[in-house]
């Protein structure tokens, strides 16, 4: 396995690879690597035959400085993880090469309608960081397949929508949400929760199962409004918890096939977000 973080010595390798005619495929990170991300790498490792892992806390997606400043890095312990997985590369860019000009005078990417609600409310500025650092990854890589986790659902929309607008060509690929016994989405954010709030945190998948169980259109309203209730008296403070189109994130129409439920909430200082797929009955 070789580690990069310069972009010019890893174009070369991969320059190799593709005059080889090998399929390469990226799966992106913010390091502090868990189970969730070794199984994106499962999964990448069986769609082609060189997968690249990138690992940057992208300071340009992050509206609080705290939140940047508190992210854990675990480098040497994730280089590590990514050679037992057998990973073929790595990419380790400095903050100075991928944003020469500094952050806020880097050009940032905005994808419309999929930014507006959900994490794009609550986290101003966070999915033009995270468009803009994928790009700048897509065009350093050029990868022919990237993998994403199912958990962030609003990312996946927003990276397939500018992937079609930008004209790459690049499969995006979704890696189910790998979850722990109870239920709680696997997450780096995890770490940070006490042991009292490690055991409140499986109710908001719980609440997402209820509502699978329990939906029909007649109830959106009343499903919506019970989860609020019942994950504020968890000690949860509660920024969304939406039942929406799965395909545009628009509310449920006559022309909705799948569903997705999508909700984020604070436990103490730790945010949580979570999301539950289903076909219309």
């Amino acid at each position: 396995m070789k580690v990069y973080s310069e972009s010019e010595q890893i174009r070369e390798h991969i320059s190799r690879w593709k005059s080889n005619k090998d399929k390469i495929v990226l799966v992106s990170t913010m390091g502090h690597l868990h189970k969730g991300h070794a199984s994106l790498i499962e999964l990448a490792k069986s769609l082609g035959q060189c997968v690249v892992v990138s690992i940057f806390v992208n300071p340009l997606q992050f509206n609080q400085e705290s939140d940047f400043a508190h992210y854990p890095r675990t480098l040497d312990t994730d280089i590590a993880q990514l050679q037992a997985l057998n990973v073929d590369a790595v990419f380790t860019p400095h903050t100075e090469s991928l944003y020469p000009h500094g952050i806020q005078s880097a050009p940032k990417i905005l994808i419309p309608e999929l930014t507006e609600e959900f994490d794009g409310r609550f986290r101003p500025g966070h999915f033009e960081g995270v468009c803009t650092i994928v790009c700048k990854l897509f065009n350093i890589l050029t990868p022919d397949v990237a993998v994403f986790g199912n958990k962030d659902y609003q990312q996946l929309l927003i990276i397939r929508r500018m992937v079609n607008e930008l004209n790459f060509h690049i499969n995006i690929v979704a890696g189910k949400t790998e979850r722990e016994a109870d239920g709680l989405a696997m997450s780096s954010r995890n770490t940070h929760l006490s042991p009292k709030q490690r055991e409140l945190a499986h109710h908001l998948y719980s609440n997402l199962e209820r509502v699978k169980k329990q939906f029909s259109i007649e109830t959106i309203s009343l499903l919506e409004t019970s989860a609020y209730s019942h994950l504020e008296k968890h000690s949860m403070r509660v920024e969304y918890f939406n039942i929406r189109d799965a395909i545009n994130l628009q509310p449920i129409s006559d022309s909705t096939r799948e569903i997705v439920v999508l909700a984020a909430a604070w436990l103490g200082e730790t945010r949580l977000i979570d999301n539950i797929l289903f076909p219309m009955p």
